[in-house]
């Protein structure tokens, strides 16, 4: 039973090679990916049009996960995504539903 609403947030040079590894890991499970606009990015990872906005492009992937699997997924990140600037953040769920 999901826990937890896992966030990763990554530049676009890594995201298939992120969404590759969470078609992996959670071939049943439904996640979402978006692209968006991060803000506070350090330089070194911005394009200089980028540093100039003030903001880079990147994508964020949301999936619901178990405590394990919340575990299983930031070791994953650590070791394949090192050096990468990837950010992630783990929230509880309140409530988890779906209409059908």
């Amino acid at each position: 039973m999901a826990e937890y609403c896992f966030s990763i947030i990554c530049t676009s040079e890594i995201e298939e090679k992120l969404l590759d590894l969470m078609l992996t890991m959670f071939p049943d499970d439904v996640f979402t990916s978006m692209p968006l606009h991060s803000h506070g990015t350090r330089p070194g990872q911005m394009s200089a049009i980028e540093q100039v906005i003030g903001r880079s492009r990147s994508m964020c992937v949301q999936i619901l996960v178990s405590g394990e699997e919340s575990a299983t997924l930031q070791d994953l990140l650590r070791r394949d995504f090192a050096g990468t600037g990837i950010r992630f953040w783990v929230m509880p769920i309140v409530v988890d539903g779906e209409i059908a």
